[in-house]
């Protein structure tokens, strides 16, 4: 098993972050067809779902966004991979940037260092295909094998190493259940020998024992081969298990980054406040808690100023037409105006 999945040797610079995300920003284009645009007189509509998102994973950790739907989490997972191109920024991995990394062979040589776990197992894997070639796909693509009997050995390696039995790999995709084939995927993330894992929502569509057993897989699988993750979740219990740092988004802005433990004993913006607010109180405390309220506003019509002022019961006139900036709090990174005023 080491022999098919060893990692290969850090870069010279081993102590820099593997990943690094700066000013990161997406913009798409929404508006009705030119011809409507003319004849009915409308100006371009412009969705921002992303904007100066910054960050960085040191090697062997785990970064987390969360945030509710809408706030652009998938989309940064898309662009920090290379699905999406982004609009503004860059992300470099290892000192690379996906940006520069333009011809074939090095961009090729790049993406195997990157792979991706989707949310829905079923919708990522081709139905067509055995569960055997869907994990040696990434073998053969690679050339990571030099034979079939190679690839063989391998596919049998990386099923055991999920918890699948060998065997399995000549059922089909439907044969198996929600937890297995999420186990595939990861299997399948795993052929290529990557350094870095994107987790978009992994365990969202999965059962609350099956998510257990395949988030304890996952930080297994980080232990043993020193993988660096990006989890993308809205479930704050998940990230708290997962993460060493937590960015919040909210309409497409990182709006605090603090350690894990940190945020969650002392969470800095109101925002990250009403979320974990709205998290059920299992010890029974008793402490007095506030549910989020109000609904994140259309990304296409952003309220001026902060966006969650409207929902903010802190904001004052400053948050309602000054855009905050990204502050250091302690060890954290906040935007917002009440904490930098010391109002919060």
């Amino acid at each position: 098993m080491t022999a098919v999945l060893t990692q290969q040797a850090p870069g010279p610079a081993a102590t820099a972050p593997l990943v690094q995300v700066t000013n990161l920003g997406r913009i798409f284009d929404v508006s009705k067809p030119w011809l409507n645009r003319v004849t009915e007189r409308l100006p371009r509509t412009l969705l921002r779902a992303a904007q100066n998102v910054t960050f960085s994973i040191p090697r062997r950790e785990t970064f987390a966004l969360v945030g509710e739907s809408g706030s652009g989490k998938s989309t940064v997972a898309k662009m920090v991979v290379g699905l999406i191109a982004p609009t503004t920024g860059d992300v470099t991995i290892d000192g690379i940037s996906m940006n520069k990394a333009e011809h074939g062979a090095e961009r090729r040589k790049l993406r195997r260092r990157i792979q991706m776990v989707f949310q829905d197992p079923y919708a990522s894997l081709n139905p067509r295909w055995r569960a055997h070639d869907i994990v040696a796909e990434p073998i053969r693509a690679f050339g990571i094998a030099q034979s079939q009997a190679q690839t063989t050995s391998q596919v049998g390696d990386l099923l055991k190493l999920v918890g699948l039995d060998p065997a399995d790999g000549a059922k089909y995709p439907h044969e198996f259940s929600g937890g297995q084939r999420q186990r595939i995927a990861i299997a399948r993330a795993l052929a290529c020998r990557p350094e870095f894992i994107v987790c978009d929502e992994p365990t969202s569509a999965l059962d609350v024992s099956v998510q257990a057993q395949i988030l304890n897989l996952m930080r297994d699988l980080q232990d043993k081969f020193g993988l660096t993750y990006l989890f993308i979740s809205h479930n704050l219990a998940v990230v708290r298990h997962m993460a060493n740092r937590i960015g919040v988004m909210y309409l497409g802005r990182l709006v605090e980054v603090a350690p894990a433990k940190e945020l969650f004993l002392a969470p800095k913006h109101p925002y990250t406040r009403m979320l974990l607010d709205a998290v059920p109180d299992l010890d029974l405390t008793g402490r007095q808690r506030k549910p989020v309220e109000g609904e994140v506003p259309n990304p296409v019509d952003p309220p001026p100023g902060c966006s969650f002022h409207p929902r903010c019961p802190f904001a004052n006139a400053r948050c309602r037409t000054e855009v905050p900036r990204p502050l250091p709090a302690g060890n954290a990174i906040v935007e917002c105006h009440a904490v930098e005023e010391g109002r919060i």
